[in-house]
């Protein structure tokens, strides 16, 4: 029996999550099963019992990062040595064991597939290191979603994992091959979201739109099931990422013309504009066909904003094939684009391969971001005056100002003292900044 007048203390939970979209989904739900522990979400990393560490091996030297960070958590567990010290995710699954031997600090390391025994580990019950690729599905173990903080916009885990295998990309070995949850529990956990009070959800995935999940009448594909969300009552708007351009299929394409709730907004990364370099990334597309994909979506949904990937410098990569990727950029128009130059992943097929020099990668990825700079500033610029729908997400620094984001993505900031988040309201938009909008109510 619990002690009245002496409750049971309450435990403090500080995440930080590195990286993509899915990883702050996968720290959203590990909070949620900590939830369940007792845990509380902390944001100050010294009030807590236990940290997490939520890793991303995407980008370049994400492991020395993550060592760096563990260095500056070495005197908080030198004073409190019961304080828990967790790594979690994509970095987590790569180096398993290593970090525990370079880091003893660490007390648990649990990958992206495993995240649902959490729990067990910090009470002991499961191993302390856990980079298994389960046979179980992680989501039949994990709570029910709970509100950690109140939010108009949610992410919402369809698709984990690829079978894509492009030479530069590590998530095929630390997510997994590509796996589709079932429709049942999609919309399930969608109409969790909208009961309390989620207007927004984006559908995330490694390769989203190779989704194709187990319906009651046979599996189904990623346009059906966009279809199917836009009949819940009280999800105003949808969208998803990330995407491969070899599984745009003609329903999904479909829905962008049809679904009102599927916002006007595409991220569908090409990574190269010549054929060369597309063949030794392993993308199996060209740009010709990139190209008249594109040309297939614009026709569906006409003022579609569209924002893609590029990596400059890949091995091998010559100023002919910097060229290819330029045209292709000033063909398609993009309303943004993340460019980096390339960094090479242990364990991928191009790791080994000769890198192209640094200076010479550095000056591409600069004319290259150049255009897109000067590409997303005139995306942005013919928004103004358009009336263009905002949901409000949070207030803004100045007394009554919200801060919303557009059909189109972008950053809104609005003057409306009345406003409350979670509103969705038509805006017309005034001015252009150099990664925001500004509008005013409209009407």
């Amino acid at each position: 029996m619990t002690d009245q007048a002496n409750p049971p203390a309450v435990k403090k939970l500080f995440i930080k999550t590195y990286g993509c979209q899915m990883n702050v989904y996968d720290s959203q739900r590990m909070a949620e099963a900590m939830g369940a522990e007792g845990y509380v979400l902390t944001e100050d990393q010294a009030d807590a019992d236990m940290v997490l560490l939520n890793t991303c091996h995407i980008r370049e030297k994400a492991a020395e990062k993550l060592y760096s960070d563990l260095g500056r958590l070495k005197p908080l567990k030198a004073a409190r040595p019961d304080l828990k010290i967790g790594v979690a995710g994509c970095v987590a699954q790569a180096e398993g064991a290593e970090i525990v031997r370079r880091m003893p600090l660490v007390d648990l390391v649990v990958g992206p597939q495993t995240y649902h025994r959490l729990p067990a580990m910090v009470r002991g019950e499961a191993p302390a290191i856990n980079t298994d690729f389960p046979a179980e599905d992680k989501f039949d173990h994990l709570p029910g979603r709970r509100a950690t903080r109140r939010a108009p916009a949610a992410f919402l885990t369809v698709q984990e994992g690829c079978d894509k295998f492009c030479a530069f990309c590590v998530v095929p070995y630390t997510r997994g091959a590509e796996n589709s949850r079932p429709v049942d529990r999609i919309l399930r956990e969608a109409r969790d979201l909208v009961d309390r009070g989620v207007r927004e959800i984006t559908l995330l995935g490694q390769n989203v739109n190779g989704w194709h999940g187990a319906g009651s009448d046979g599996e189904w594909g990623f346009g059906r099931l966009i279809r199917a969300l836009a009949d819940i009552e009280g999800l105003d708007r949808i969208r998803y990422t990330t995407s491969h351009p070899n599984d745009m299929a003609e329903d999904l394409i479909a829905a962008h013309r049809d679904i009102p709730q599927l916002m006007p907004y595409l991220h569908l990364p090409v990574q190269s504009g010549s054929d060369r370099i597309l063949r030794a990334m392993n993308r199996k597309h060209t740009a010709a066909q990139y190209l008249r994909l594109i040309d297939r979506i614009r026709e569906a949904r006409p003022d579609i904003l569209l924002t893609s990937d590029f990596i400059v410098g890949f091995p091998g990569e010559t100023d002919a094939d910097h060229q290819d990727t330029l045209r292709l950029v000033a063909e398609v128009g993009f309303g943004t684009a993340f460019s980096f130059k390339y960094s090479p992943r242990p364990g991928t097929p191009a790791h080994d391969r000769p890198e192209v020099d640094g200076a010479v990668a550095d000056q591409r990825l600069q004319e290259l971001q150049a255009l897109l700079t000067k590409q997303q500033k005139a995306a942005q610029e013919a928004m103004v005056g358009r009336t263009l729908g905002v949901l409000f997400e949070k207030p803004g620094r100045q007394a009554g100002q919200m801060i919303g984001k557009s059909d189109y993505l972008h950053s809104v900031f609005v003057d409306a003292p009345r406003a409350q988040v979670g509103d969705l309201v038509p805006v017309r938009i005034v001015e252009s900044a150099s990664n925001s909008l500004r509008g005013e109510l409209a009407g």
